[in-house]
């Protein structure tokens, strides 16, 4: 039932995206050509949306773990329970579009920050503050989708540490003459890391392929792929659906095969972690 429901539609989905981006379907079809393929991949466009969806997603990602890693380390229960522990909940309820307008609304040029700084006397017009949406380096895509992750591996972290019973680790650690921070950076952390690995890259690669933030924060010159596949697929000039498939399967597959490589990997070095035998097992 999983397979007929989920696996197959999205199976027939791309095998119509290939049949397109190969010419054998669609409105001007001809016939089998590789040209679409030549001409996207040949592109050192789509490589600098590929390139900068990467940036986005990398830097989102580690910023988003750190700051969620650091807090739970130091403070393990507050986020378990009490009202900070509802608050955290707050942002997972924003949906992406209306966390991407909450941002440009306090980060553009006339936002509440750049009038905070100019109150203060930081700057002495609004011109001199320094562009933060629709920017070369995605920052105003990076701070929308931090907001919504941070909340996300506080509270995975937290669970993590209750239900993989850390605190005893840390405990031990500490017995043994471990300072708390020590205990934190050498005992929970890793504990923490390795066990939420694999949601890690899962998170990652979702906010590589997200369309909303990069589409009201991001620019038209460095684009994110998923609205490079979307504008080509919207545009009236036919010949770009094609090339709106290639991007589409080309990022698919290099999604696919990272994730496949990445897990692995990891499943690999949990395997050999777990046959060293000991209470290492849990983890």
């Amino acid at each position: 039932m999983f397979i007929a429901l989920a696996v197959l539609p999205l199976l027939l989905g791309l095998g119509y995206a290939m049949a397109y981006s190969l010419g054998l379907v669609g409105l001007l079809s001809e016939g089998f050509t590789l040209a679409h393929w030549e001409e996207v991949l040949g592109s050192a466009f789509f490589w600098r949306t590929m390139a900068f969806s990467a940036w986005v997603s990398v830097v989102t990602t580690v910023l988003a773990v750190g700051v969620a890693l650091g807090f739970v380390a130091a403070w393990p229960r507050v986020f378990l329970r009490g009202s900070l522990s509802l608050f955290i909940y707050f942002p997972l309820a924003i949906p992406a579009i209306v966390m991407a307008f909450i941002v440009f609304q306090m980060l553009s040029a006339g936002g509440l920050v750049s009038r905070l700084a100019y109150q203060l006397g930081l700057i002495s017009g609004l011109e001199q503050f320094p562009g933060l949406v629709n920017d070369y380096w995605g920052i105003g895509i990076i701070a929308a989708h931090f907001l919504m992750a941070a909340p996300f591996f506080i509270i995975f972290f937290a669970n993590l540490y209750e239900n993989e019973q850390v605190e005893e680790f840390v405990q031990l650690a500490r017995t043994l003459g471990a300072g708390a921070r020590q205990a934190a950076l050498r005992v929970a952390a890793p504990l923490l890391l390795r066990r939420a690995f694999p949601t890690i890259v899962l998170y990652g690669l979702f906010v590589m392929g997200a369309y909303e933030a990069p589409l009201l924060l991001g620019r038209q010159s460095n684009q994110m792929v998923s609205v490079l596949a979307i504008q080509k697929l919207q545009r009236f000039n036919l010949g770009d659906i094609p090339q709106a498939y290639v991007a589409c399967i080309a990022y698919s597959a290099i999604v696919l095969s990272l994730a496949v490589w990445l897990l692995g990997r990891n499943g690999e070095e949990r395997l050999k972690y777990q046959g060293s035998g000991g209470r290492g097992k849990k983890v």
